[in-house]
């Protein structure tokens, strides 16, 4: 007898309910039915390989296929016997759309997985928006990223690289920006986004950067038509095992620093002055000796998650 697939959860799921569900009502609902039989899976996503299958297969047999797309934003699939059924199944809220932790629990995640990521290996440091000066209301909003970060040259090039550098008055020191958030879905995906944006455009790479992303094929769409636009990256934590995070889409890199907001936030926020003092003194040092955002140990950061309820 052969072993249940992802595909027998999909038919079987949606037989039972017999109304449109997503990929993670699908397997919301077919582990609180008893559906999933002797089918197991490694995989931390199980919902992203429900949609991948009900996207291909939908794709590859078209009116044949067993599926239909009954409703987007977010996509739900139903049988193709049932009709695009507009009744909703109560299906219990995903655990991880509450969250008992705060946002900024999340940092040193962040600041560990860019620290040893090839791409980033980063310093980073937290900017603190509550010691900003106090302005008239909605002067300063979306002005400060949750986090800064700098990536030096001192181990990849020669001594006598970096002198050059020096005459040549080129630098290859990169700045990062980083908006974090617990969540991300089509309700504040917009908002996020442009909070991005507008804090993040004065450094070489600016991210979005979230524990939970919508596995949804159409939002990542819109994530895709985003960074396209505007050049934002974005990044999914993995909690479990932080060096597994992802960048989902990479930033657009830019060459110039934005150095008037750069002057603006050293002059409205004492957290990034301080930035970019170590980064000056490190310069000057030629090694990193300055203090930034702790960098927690991957078995200790394992205990962090477990009491913070990162999940």
């Amino acid at each position: 007898m052969s072993k249940t697939t992802f595909w027998d959860i999909i038919i079987r799921t949606l037989e039972v309910v017999k109304a449109p569900l997503t990929p993670q009502e699908i397997w919301q609902k077919a582990n609180e039915l008893n559906l999933i039989g002797d089918f197991t899976t490694s995989g931390k996503t199980p919902e992203a390989t429900i949609a991948a299958r009900c996207y291909t297969n939908i794709l590859e047999n078209g009116d044949n296929s067993e599926l239909i797309k009954a409703s987007v934003k977010p996509t739900r699939f139903t049988l193709r016997k049932f009709g695009k059924t507009v009744t909703a199944v109560a299906v219990k809220e995903p655990k991880t759309s509450v969250a008992k932790f705060q946002e900024r629990d999340l940092h040193p995640l962040l600041v560990a997985f860019t620290y040893a990521n090839s791409h980033f290996r980063a310093r980073v440091k937290t900017i603190f928006h509550e010691v900003s000066s106090k302005k008239q209301k909605g002067q300063n909003k979306w002005l400060h990223p949750d986090l800064v970060g700098v990536q030096f040259p001192f181990d990849e090039y020669q001594q006598e690289t970096l002198e050059m550098q020096k005459h040549l008055s080129v630098s290859s020191i990169k700045l990062f920006s980083f908006e974090m958030k617990v969540e991300l879905t089509f309700s504040n995906l917009r908002e996020c986004f442009f909070q991005a944006v507008s804090n993040s455009s004065w450094a070489n790479e600016g991210y979005l950067v979230a524990l939970h992303i919508d596995e949804d094929a159409d939002f990542r769409d819109e994530i895709r038509r985003l960074n396209n636009a505007f050049g934002i990256g974005v990044i999914q934590l993995d909690s479990e095992n932080v060096a597994e995070s992802q960048i989902l889409f990479p930033a657009k890199a830019s060459t110039d620093i934005d150095w008037d907001t750069v002057n603006r936030l050293c002059t409205e926020n004492c957290d990034f002055s301080e930035f970019l003092k170590l980064i000056s003194e490190d310069c000057k040092l030629g090694k990193v000796k300055s203090k930034y955002d702790e960098v927690i140990k991957p078995e200790e950061l394992e205990k962090y998650v477990k009491n913070k309820n990162i999940k």
